[in-house]
């Protein structure tokens, strides 16, 4: 089963593109045809081309809204499309969950000539007061340790490598989403759409919970983190691959 199918309740209403980091990845992926593999949604899929979806939950398919790209039942790690069908794929935080990642990236070359990745790299991601204060077992998850951005970029042939500093006011309910909002954090339907908090024990999540909770009432997060309020945006390990032609 597709980790998706037990955790991806609520992604369409909570995991909405960022127009930012939309921009960015529209520029990224150029003119023609796109494969965007891992699309959950369909967020982050650009409405004025050709796109096919690949998504291996039944769960995340059944969330697309109706006029959305179509959509294959299937694996980055087997696409079933022809070499070079695409002129673009696209991956957006998914690479951590595939089972064979160096499959999937090479699966991503076959069938286009150009391949964005929006992924993170481990070490600056996991430095994150949510995971250090109150989730440190996100550490201990399998998706928590992806190739890091270079590594990706290097299994596709070379590429350049962006930073995505996340904004204060980022739309797209992924873990460092509300890193000046740290009450959004205390609701479930937040954590739920959150999949490294999503694949944590519930005694897990109830405790580091109620620590954020009693931390934000006495002024104690505050007086740890809250020189981060006056920034426009921090570097969450975010990063945007672009390889190929």
């Amino acid at each position: 089963m597709a980790i998706y199918d037990a955790i991806g309740l609520g992604y369409r209403h909570l995991r909405r593109p960022d127009p930012r980091l939309a921009a960015r990845i529209e520029a990224a992926l150029g003119p023609g045809t796109v494969c965007n593999v891992g699309a959950g949604t369909g967020s982050y899929e650009p409405s004025d081309r050709e796109v096919v979806a690949v998504e291996p939950s039944a769960v995340m398919r059944s969330q697309r809204p109706a006029g959305s790209a179509p959509v294959v039942d299937a694996v980055a790690e087997a696409l079933p499309f022809a070499d070079g069908a695409f002129d673009a794929a696209l991956a957006v935080l998914t690479v951590h969950h595939w089972v064979d990642r160096a499959a999937g990236l090479g699966e991503l070359a076959r069938v286009s000539r150009r391949q964005v990745v929006f992924t993170f790299d481990p070490a600056a991601h996991l430095d994150f007061w949510l995971v250090r204060d109150y989730f440190p077992e996100i550490a201990q998850l399998p998706g928590s340790a992806p190739p890091s951005a270079d590594d990706i970029a290097a299994s596709l042939g070379g590429g350049r490598v962006d930073p995505f500093p996340v904004p204060a006011d980022c739309v797209d309910g992924f873990l460092w989403a509300y890193w000046a909002w740290p009450a959004a954090y205390l609701d479930p339907g937040v954590r739920g759409a959150i999949s490294a908090l999503a694949q944590l024990e519930a005694s897990v999540v109830a405790r580091g919970a109620a620590a954020l909770e009693a931390d934000l009432a006495s002024g104690r997060w505050l007086d740890r983190n809250g020189h981060l309020l006056a920034e426009p945006a921090v570097d969450g390990g975010f990063r945007l691959v672009v390889a190929g032609g």
